[in-house]
């Protein structure tokens, strides 16, 4: 394989590194043990994360070993906001959240071979520490003039919400995360998001300090930015996260499906897995043929196969070209269905109504006479089958799993409306 630091530079994914060419020396004298840290102050992860998980996958297919820490004790304060205070959660919901986390982690690194990943939280050596202990052992370390110069908390404190001592403690206890893996793994090099390179320099400035023999390492990596100007990770929904049960496997897919072509190139060296020859060859047909948007159908499909799994990505599939009449919409499972569905424009009815009337409702055209239009026209479809006269009413029997008639005018426009009534 290519040197590591170069895989990671064509990618895109060094942003910030404490010492580059000691980062390359320390991964060609190798293994390296490293690790990235998942605070669990949601429910569940999001692209954001994934981009960290992914970059610890690249790093241990090179032959090094991660440590995937999700952070029962930080996960109870959180790392400093830009705007305001967290919101803290109780001990046991924080529990329950680092249970999903580890969940969604472990089927993306590997857990055997000679550089198995491990699984750490942080709590283990955190909840038996008294305050004085704490304080004397670690806190004495640190200078709080460095502290706030941190650009997370100098925000905070130039902000109308200032900062509690509690969130303001929050690199000493990251800090004192890379001291504790330093000493029970051989921990040497910790990665995050640029955005936490004050939180990642606490914890090589810490063990310079107690271990001033240690050669310790600190990598960030870029925050990903849209040409659009909006925030990556986003859609109109919401947040994009990886639990199915807050972004469907639909969603998730739709998401990458629908990157922007002057995104798709880094989106792929970020997260696919292809070659670079792979890559290259896909962003060259995106320069030629825009349309047919091969490379985010290949990003798609891999990132939701990764996450998701084989069998939802094909369901998935099978939904998104059903819709726009390349497959049997009866044939859609009733979730997978339900969940492409949500995505587009729909409204509840309580009784079958003429089709001009719903495309009206739905919001397809704007008045019933321009649906009229669309019939005439030739452009008005329900359940893919084109619709021939203005006054045509679809019937119980036309509802899919009893319950959904799927609306499209044209070739791309679609809805659904949901019949409760019928």
């Amino acid at each position: 394989m290519t040197d590591i630091v170069d895989e990671l530079k064509w990618r895109g994914l060094i942003a910030l590194s404490t010492d580059e060419d000691a980062l390359r020396k320390a991964f060609a004298d190798g293994p390296v043990t490293f690790y990235c840290g998942f605070d669990p102050t949601a429910p569940s992860l999001h692209l954001g994360n994934l981009v960290q998980i992914l970059t610890m996958r690249r790093i241990q297919e090179a032959g090094n070993r991660p440590l995937a820490l999700v952070g029962g004790a930080t996960g109870l304060i959180g790392d400093p906001k830009p705007t305001a205070e967290r919101t803290l959660n109780a001990p046991e919901v924080v529990a329950g959240w680092v249970e999903r986390l580890r969940a969604q982690i472990e089927p993306l690194l590997h857990f055997d071979g000679p550089n198995a990943a491990v699984m750490v939280n942080n709590l283990d050596w955190t909840q038996g520490l008294s305050a004085i202990e704490f304080l004397r052992d670690i806190g004495k370390h640190f200078r709080v003039n460095k502290m706030i110069a941190k650009e997370a908390v100098s925000r905070r404190l130039n902000s109308d919400a200032g900062i509690s001592y509690t969130e303001f403690s929050y690199q000493i206890l990251q800090g004192m995360d890379f001291l504790e893996l330093y000493r029970r793994h051989g921990c040497t090099l910790q990665t995050g998001g640029s955005d936490q390179w004050g939180n990642l320099t606490s914890g090589t400035d810490l063990i310079h300090r107690v271990e001033p023999e240690a050669v310790v390492h600190a990598l960030g990596t870029p925050l990903i930015t849209k040409a659009d100007g909006t925030k990556f990770g986003k859609t109109e929904s919401g947040t994009v996260w990886l639990d199915p049960e807050m972004t469907t496997p639909y969603a998730f897919y739709q998401f990458w499906v629908n990157a922007d072509d002057r995104d798709v190139s880094k989106f792929l060296r970020i997260f696919s897995f292809r070659s670079r020859e792979e890559i290259e060859e896909l962003e060259r047909q995106t320069q030629e043929r825009p349309q047919a948007r091969a490379a985010q159908r290949a990003l798609a499909e891999e990132l939701t196969t990764l996450v998701h799994g084989a069998e939802q990505t094909a369901a998935v599939i099978a939904a998104s070209r059903a819709l726009f009449g390349q497959g049997e919409l009866a044939e859609l499972d009733e979730r997978t269905l339900a969940a492409a569905l949500s995505e587009v424009p729909n409204v509840q009815v309580t009784e079958l109504a003429p089709v001009t009337d719903l495309f009206a409702e739905v919001g397809l055209v704007a008045s019933k006479s321009a649906a009229r239009r669309t019939v005439k026209e030739g452009g008005a479809y329900v359940n893919n089958v084109k619709v021939t006269a203005e006054d045509a009413v679809p019937s119980a029997g036309d509802l899919i799993h009893g319950r959904w008639l799927v609306l499209r005018r044209g070739k791309r426009n679609l809805a659904a409306v949901e019949v409760t009534g019928a």
